[in-house]
C-alpha cells in the first residue's frame, strides 16, 4: 500500500477516532475487505475512491458495527465494531446509497427527520419538545425548514438528499458516513451537496468520511483519499494519491490517462 503520510499538523486534527487493524471481511465468494490498516483522526474528512464492487459500501457498513472481521480488528470510539452500544451508534450518522422516494408514501420531512432520533430517544418513547427542536435545527442547517411540513415525496431529488443528510444529523453525530451521495441528482445540485457537506464538517467539526466515484469532484473537499480495491493500494493527499501510477493499479493501465497535468480515468461502470 501506497501510504502517504502528511506533513506534521496538516491533516490529523484529533485523536484517533476509527482504528482498522489489518481488518478482513469475507463474504462466502470471496473477501471483500483485505488486510485494512487505517487511522482515521477526530475532524478529518475522508474522501473513499476506487471502482464499483471494491469494498466501499463494505467500509461503510464495517464503520456502523455492521459486520465483524474474519481477521484483524476495527476500533470505533476505542470500542470493538462489534461491540458497539446504541448510544455509540447513536453518534455515527449515516447517508446510505440515494433510493427513489415513493412518491405517494405519506412520510412528511418532519417526519422523516424524526426519525433520525430514533437511535437517541429509543423506538418507543413519545419524541418530545426537545427532539422537535433539534430536528427543526438540523433543517436549519440543510437549508429545508420551510419544507417540514411536505410530503418527502413531494421534493426533488436533491431536496430529498438534503432532508437525509438532516436525519443523520439529527442523531448528533461525531462521526459522518456519506454513501455516494451525489449519485441520480443534477450536477449543479451536486456542486450544491457537496458544498453543504463542506460546511457541515467544518461549522459542527464531524468526522466525514464519504465514499464517492467522481473522484474529481471529491479531491477538492477531502483531507485524505483513499483508493479502495477490496485492498487499501493508497492513502494520503489527493495530489499525491492521483497519480498515473497509484491509479493504474486499480482501475487497470488503459483506463488512466494525462491531461494537461490532470489524471482521467474511464470507468466503464458509469
Amino acid at each position: 500500500m501506497e501510504h502517504i503520510h502528511p506533513h506534521h499538523g496538516d491533516h490529523y486534527h484529533g485523536k484517533p477516532l476509527i482504528r482498522f487493524d489489518h481488518f478482513t471481511f469475507r463474504y462466502l465468494h470471496g473477501p471483500a475487505l483485505e488486510d485494512i490498516t487505517l487511522e482515521i483522526a477526530d475532524g478529518e474528512f475522508i474522501g473513499v475512491i476506487g471502482p464499483n464492487g471494491s469494498g466501499k459500501t463494505t467500509l461503510l457498513r464495517a464503520i456502523l458495527g455492521l459486520i465483524p472481521p474474519s481477521q484483524g480488528s476495527l476500533k470505533i470510539f476505542d470500542c470493538a465494531c462489534q461491540e458497539l452500544q446504541c448510544y455509540h451508534r447513536a453518534r455515527i450518522g449515516y447517508l446510505p446509497q440515494k433510493d427513489t422516494v415513493d412518491p405517494d408514501f405519506p412520510i412528511t420531512v418532519e417526519e422523516t427527520v424524526m426519525m433520525g432520533r430514533a437511535g437517541a430517544i429509543g423506538l418507543f418513547r413519545w419524541p418530545g419538545k426537545a427532539d422537535r427542536e433539534i430536528v427543526r435545527h438540523a433543517l436549519e442547517d440543510v437549508g429545508m425548514a420551510e419544507f417540514c411540513a411536505r410530503p418527502l415525496g413531494a421534493l426533488s431529488g436533491g431536496q430529498q438528499q438534503r432532508v437525509l443528510i438532516a436525519r443523520a444529523l439529527a442523531q448528533h453525530p461525531q462521526i459522518l458516513l456519506l454513501d455516494e451521495p451525489t449519485t441520480g441528482i443534477d450536477a449543479p445540485t451536486q456542486h450544491n451537496i457537496l458544498d453543504l457537506i463542506q460546511h457541515l464538517h467544518r461549522d459542527l467539526h464531524l468526522t466525514v468520511i464519504l465514499v464517492s466515484h467522481d473522484i474529481h469532484m471529491i479531491a477538492p473537499l477531502a483531507d485524505r483519499l483513499a483508493l479502495l480495491k477490496t485492498r487499501l493500494y493508497a492513502i494520503g493527499p489527493a495530489k499525491e494519491v492521483l497519480r498515473k501510477e497509484i491509479l493504474a493499479q486499480v482501475y487497470g493501465p488503459e483506463a488512466v490517462t494525462t491531461d494537461a497535468g490532470h489524471v482521467l480515468i474511464t470507468d466503464h461502470h458509469h
